[in-house]
């Protein structure tokens, strides 16, 4: 059995998680590894409850459901309350301090990160947040090469968007950057 990464992308209706789960399982994919992807959102798709989970491993992937993620990401504090506490120990949790000001104590790293508000303010538009986060994630965590979810990016995203999400994606990336030096 090989190593095995469990991810959880949790926020609101509207703010892309799912998609940013797509892309960061097709980069898996493209860098040989295994991946399963799944999804939850409330009834209310704008606003109520979001999230997207992936397993990404070296292995065979036989339970395609997250129970107790090594990687949480929150963008809402809704998310937060709800899911910080099934962080694994010794896990990784990334917080948009954005939307996000109260932080549990929990046994892990903690990265807080100004994802919305970087979206907003150097992109000039919030709904590439989930692009910043990617980019975040990615370079903390280190569960996808930055090429292959690039790739993926630019497979999946709206044509006529590229440069604004490949901008959106190094943000995120230079973003986790200065918090790890």
């Amino acid at each position: 059995m090989g190593e095995k990464k469990e991810l959880r992308l949790s926020g609101t209706g509207g703010q892309g998680l799912i998609l940013a789960g797509i892309i960061i399982a097709d980069a898996a994919i493209r860098d040989g590894k295994n991946s399963v992807q799944s999804q939850s959102y409330g009834p209310e798709a704008r606003g109520g409850a979001s999230r997207a989970e992936v397993i990404i491993g070296d292995g065979e992937i036989d339970y395609p459901k997250v129970s107790r993620p090594d990687v949480l990401l929150v963008m809402s504090q809704e998310a937060c309350d709800k899911f910080a506490f099934d962080l694994e120990r010794g896990g990784v949790l990334i917080a948009d301090s954005t939307y996000v000001q109260k932080l549990p104590a929990i046994d892990g790293l903690v990265y807080k990160l100004p994802i919305s508000s970087v979206a907003k303010e150097q992109v000039g538009h919030e709904m590439v947040a989930n692009v910043v986060a990617l980019g975040a994630m990615a370079r903390i965590t280190g569960v996808v090469s930055r090429e292959a979810l690039t790739e993926a990016l630019l497979s999946r995203i709206p044509s006529g968007t590229e440069e604004l999400n490949r901008r959106a994606l190094n943000l995120g990336w230079e973003l986790a950057e200065k918090i790890m030096q």
